[in-house]
């Protein structure tokens, strides 16, 4: 316990030294608040309940799909998880603690567009504050998944990129966050779907915004858990100490199984 205490105050301190760390879990997510906030409300006064839980979302999406996988992939690059290995680090320190880490951070950022939205753009703070946390925990559960699984598949960090992207950008524009889903129709709406976003748009909505709580509803809850147990499984089953190592328990592609819940709920949503 005292060797994983050390491993995390060491991580959490690096994200706070490291300028791209530093970007990435709190420069350009709360500038991007600032900015886009101040725009959205001036030209969109009915985007202000949704001020909240946007932000919050970005701010999670930032740090746990942008910012997390990249570190992960250096390391691997770097040998550092064959000294971990040498030095017997367990393998699920050396993919949580990232993942423990950057989430914390995430929360930090989310807090302050909490406590701030309300004072500097009058956007209505959660009726439900046990709901909110709800919201805010799950949400960060699955990001991290992902943004952990995303680290541990990719060969180098300009893959990650690109899955990075494949689930940030769809879900900044069709996931509920900068367009309510209920503005989406047809095609667009059912791609929305498969973003993690858009169930968690809808538990906000029901459990922080206290209003009704339904078979939809936790059809979203099973969905979201679902997909973040998916995702820390694969992480942990697809793991790789050394990039020059070139095999692997399971192929790359098995991470695709993590989409399961997202078509299912695609299907049925």
């Amino acid at each position: 316990m005292k060797a994983f205490v050390s491993h995390f105050s060491f991580e959490f301190r690096t994200g706070l030294r490291d300028r791209s760390l530093l970007l990435m879990n709190y420069l350009f997510p709360l500038a991007f608040y600032v900015i886009v906030t101040l725009l959205m409300t001036q030209l969109n006064p009915s985007f202000r309940p949704n001020v909240i839980p946007a932000m919050v979302g970005f701010v999670i999406l930032t740090s746990l799909i942008l910012g997390l996988p990249n570190p992960l992939v250096s390391a691997r690059e770097a040998g550092i998880f064959r000294s971990y290995r040498v030095n017997g680090v367990p393998a699920l320190s050396v993919i949580l603690i990232p993942a423990l880490t950057t989430a914390v951070h995430a929360v930090i950022a989310a807090v302050v567009v909490t406590f701030t939205a309300p004072i500097f753009f009058q956007a209505p703070p959660p009726a439900n504050w046990g709901g909110f946390v709800i919201f805010l925990m799950l949400t960060v559960f699955v990001m991290a998944g992902l943004g952990m699984l995303i680290g541990v598949i990719s060969a180098n960090t300009r893959i990650t990129i690109l899955w990075s992207q494949l689930i940030f950008l769809p879900s900044i524009m069709i996931g509920g966050l900068m367009i309510p889903r209920s503005m989406l129709t047809g095609v667009l709406a059912r791609i929305g779907a498969l973003s993690p976003t858009t169930y968690s748009m809808e538990i906000y909505d029901a459990l922080a915004r206290s209003e009704s709580f339904d078979a939809k509803v936790l059809f979203s809850l099973i969905i979201l858990l679902a997909v973040g147990f998916l995702a820390f499984a694969l992480s942990s089953y697809l793991f790789s100490w050394d990039s020059q190592n070139t095999t692997r328990r399971g192929s790359a592609w098995l991470a695709l199984l993590v989409l399961v819940p997202l078509v299912i709920g695609m299907v049925l949503l």
